[in-house]
């Protein structure tokens, strides 16, 4: 390389973050006054639930690309913090939960009604899953709910499959059955059919136990049956990601 082509080179810098757990809007919301100076760029897209950021600086005032970079990404991190799970544009989101549990030495196991095994497949993705992953239950219907998955049957009763307490105790039993530091649950209505006035199709209770503390989060989705499951999968990646975050920073801060 020439030192006219390495004086060139330096003058441009690009980086990208992956982020999930908000929406489009409200990153360019969160980021307005960086994207209209310009320079760099930022371009910003979504899909599947997730979003990259993408940034390309270029020369200004004989500064490299690199220097002009720099403090922006690091304003843009300290803005969206636990938000970006990767620089890296390459890694997805199930990798970096695998990783994650992997250097926590955590295990898991899943219980999934409304997706069927989707969340469990995309753990699977990953190569070397098998260090974390011990197993999953396909809860589909109420009998194999209350038998396998540890729901009781008053809870299916008073509050019915899609509710907060059902979510809270697939994730539990799920924990229970497979004896793992880690359950996640996911129980909803994809649709078409089945919807009603109080529980409308695309409406998703996940819920996420870490070392026995549970968290369940209600979501309503929008699309057709598909884009419901798989926004939901993605969602569910997000809250466990976030979930073992907030517990090994209270383990290490306690």
């Amino acid at each position: 390389m020439s030192e006219e082509d390495s004086k060139s080179k330096d003058k441009n810098a690009d980086a990208a973050l992956r982020l999930v757990g908000i929406k489009r809007k409200a990153v360019e919301k969160e980021l307005s006054d960086i994207i209209s100076a310009g320079n760099p760029s930022v371009e910003i897209s979504e899909e599947e639930g997730e979003i990259l950021i993408r940034l390309h600086a270029e020369d200004e005032e004989d500064r490299s690309g690199k220097k002009l970079l720099k403090p922006v990404l690091k304003e843009i991190k300290s803005r969206l913090g636990q938000m970006i799970y990767s620089t890296d544009e390459n890694t997805t989101l199930e990798e970096a939960v695998i990783n994650l549990l992997k250097e926590n030495q955590f295990t898991i196991a899943t219980s999934e009604s409304c997706t069927a095994g989707l969340f469990t497949g995309r753990l699977a993705n990953v190569p070397g899953t098998s260090e974390v992953l011990k197993g999953g239950i396909i809860a589909y219907t109420e009998k194999v709910k209350r038998k396998y998955a540890g729901v009781k049957r008053h809870t299916l009763d008073k509050n019915t499959a899609v509710s907060e307490r059902t979510a809270a105790e697939m994730s539990k039993g799920a924990c229970a059955m497979f004896k793992t530091d880690c359950g996640v649950s996911i129980t909803g209505l994809a649709g078409p059919g089945g919807g009603s006035d109080k529980q409308p199709i695309g409406l998703v209770y996940i819920g996420v136990t870490v070392q026995k503390k549970t968290i369940v989060k209600e979501y309503s989705f929008s699309g057709d049956r598909q884009e419901i499951r798989y926004q939901a999968v993605t969602e569910a990646l997000a809250l466990l990601r976030l979930s073992l975050l907030k517990h090994f920073s209270e383990i290490t801060f306690s």
